[in-house]
């Protein structure tokens, strides 16, 4: 007979997995866990790499790509025993979750040998097709042309029409990309018409996404009318990340429209970007409740231990200590909620801070760049734009920062003059990278900022039509004087990325003034040791 230990954790289990069956990812993630941390309590590694498992597919369901792969490798510590069935569908599961995470955060070489792993412990012949379909796919992502064909040509021998029609697309791609020569068209319209058949409608772009593709050179009115297809139909089952995906060619392919497209991809770059942050600290602050919960749980058990056991001699004593330990606990509790909100609010702040430097000024400099250049070569606006989307999809991870990945003083410069045209002049003086000798890359990243800042909201709210920026060093000091022709500070009010250049310039030991006193323009002030 099972005992109560045993038997509770399946019971969360199966909520979870109810959950999980009618979508509500938050609930299933937290009873996922709850029943994770009970297998552990039994010794039961099964039960809790399972649970993990599914903890981590509904991670990368929503958005929080690398969270995933992090629960993925927890869960593939307790999978050990692989012999056994169950270890060895649960481990299948498991690395084709890190190879769908590593795809979509566009790792593709992890992403294939995560795939073969899934492939080595897949013990369901239906799944093998589907797996060497997601392989071949990530194969024509690597330019593997050769390689891809060799595993989608597998892939086609199942017997399921939706997992043909999807090989089926991937391989007559693959065969096109690598012969110029070869026409894919009867293939191509034979898979879209199985998922036009089988009402798949997600199915449907893949189709739609690959013979834009294939027209994109040959025919750019189809090509242009198959990535419109792909923009409505991700747009009704709200997936962005085609959405995105179509909006790339429209902006290419539909000059008259291509700023509307522009916008439209900024806005669902910020909202998938938002959405996919407040996944990560979401999932994250229900680990951290949970294991709280857990400890809490284990010091009243300890506390009852110790009071049955208590002598009648020492009661006093026990009673007094008891109520200094639970003062202690509490305490420990506000302590540790004090921790958490703040840390969840420096999280926030920095990604609110990542996300407008790097993304809003960033989109505001793209902007201003299609506004002032006539003619501009749409290649080159796709590029940029696809900068803007890389920066926005890596915002969470930390990596070395774009301002400091070219010769500062040229990149700074060219930051500066992109923000010029036929009616804004933007003489530089002094920017010599001999003049950034000895300086950290903190206080370079928080200049460019500073500086990028002060630029864009020029461009917004000035109406200067000439801006003098001067660099000049003194010894070890840095001195930065900006000034331009327009309305002054005092005829607008500058929002919080103008305010925030004090803390910025603070956060590396420096000084900021903005001259109010100017009689035209504005002028402003920034002095920094160029060692700090």
């Amino acid at each position: 007979m099972k005992t109560r230990d045993e038997v509770y954790p399946k019971k969360l289990y199966e909520k979870a997995k109810d959950f999980k069956n009618e979508n509500i990812s938050d609930s299933a993630f937290y009873y996922f866990n709850l029943a994770k941390n009970d297998y552990i309590k039994i010794n039961d590694s099964t039960g809790a790499g399972k649970s993990l498992v599914n903890m981590a597919i509904i991670q990368c369901d929503n958005g929080d790509f690398y969270g995933s792969i992090e629960t993925s490798l927890e869960a593939d510590k307790l999978l050990r025993n692989e012999s056994d069935s169950t270890v060895k569908s649960t481990l299948a599961a498991n690395y084709n979750n890190m190879a769908i995470s590593s795809s979509f955060l566009k790792n593709y070489e992890e992403s294939v040998a995560y795939y073969k792993k899934t492939l080595q412990f897949s013990n369901d012949p239906k799944n093998r097709y589907i797996y060497n379909n997601n392989i071949g796919d990530a194969l024509i992502l690597l330019g593997k042309y050769k390689e891809a064909k060799k595993y989608l040509e597998l892939a086609i021998l199942t017997k399921d029409s939706l997992v043909y029609a999807k090989a089926l697309n991937n391989l007559s791609r693959a065969k096109f990309l690598d012969d110029q020569n070869y026409n894919p068209l009867s293939e191509l319209n034979k898979a879209l018409t199985i998922r036009k058949n089988n009402k798949d409608i997600g199915e449907q772009n893949s189709s739609f996404s690959t013979l834009a593709d294939y027209y994109l050179d040959k025919d750019p009115k189809k090509s242009l009318l198959y990535s419109y297809k792909l923009f409505e139909t991700s747009k009704k089952i709200k997936k962005p990340e085609d959405q995105i995906n179509a909006l790339q060619r429209l902006i290419v392919l539909d000059k008259l429209n291509y700023l509307k497209y522009f916008k439209r991809l900024t806005a669902i770059n910020d909202s998938t970007q938002t959405s996919r942050n407040k996944a990560k600290n979401q999932f994250a602050m229900v680990r951290y409740d949970v294991e709280k919960l857990k400890a809490e749980k284990a010091e009243k058990e300890v506390e009852g231990l110790q009071k049955n056991i208590g002598l009648t001699g020492l009661a006093l004593s026990l009673i007094g200590g008891f109520f200094w330990n639970e003062k202690r606990k509490k305490n420990i509790r506000q302590e540790k909620e004090k921790e958490k909100e703040l840390e969840v609010k420096n999280t926030e702040l920095r990604y609110s801070k990542k996300v407008h430097d790097k993304v809003a000024n960033k989109v505001y400099h793209v902007m201003s760049e299609v506004e002032n250049t006539e003619n501009m070569n749409k290649e080159v606006l796709l590029y940029k734009l696809d900068g803007i989307y890389q920066i926005s999809r890596d915002i969470s991870y930390e990596k070395k920062d774009v301002a400091l990945e070219h010769n500062f003083s040229q990149h700074l410069s060219q930051m500066l003059k992109s923000y010029s045209s036929e009616n804004i002049k933007v003489p530089i003086i002094g920017n010599e990278e001999s003049l950034w000798e000895d300086v950290g890359d903190h206080s370079k990243v928080e200049v460019f900022y500073i500086l990028q800042e002060l630029m864009t909201n020029m461009k917004k709210h000035s109406k200067a039509d000439k801006v003098l920026i001067d660099f000049s060093r003194e010894n070890d000091l840095i001195n930065i004087v900006y000034s331009d022709n327009g309305i002054g500070i005092s005829e607008f009010s500058p929002k919080n990325g103008v305010q925030n250049t004090e803390s910025r310039i603070n956060s590396i030991g420096g000084t900021i003034n903005f001259d109010t006193k100017t009689e035209n323009g504005l002028k402003i002030t920034l002095s920094f040791p160029a060692k700090n």
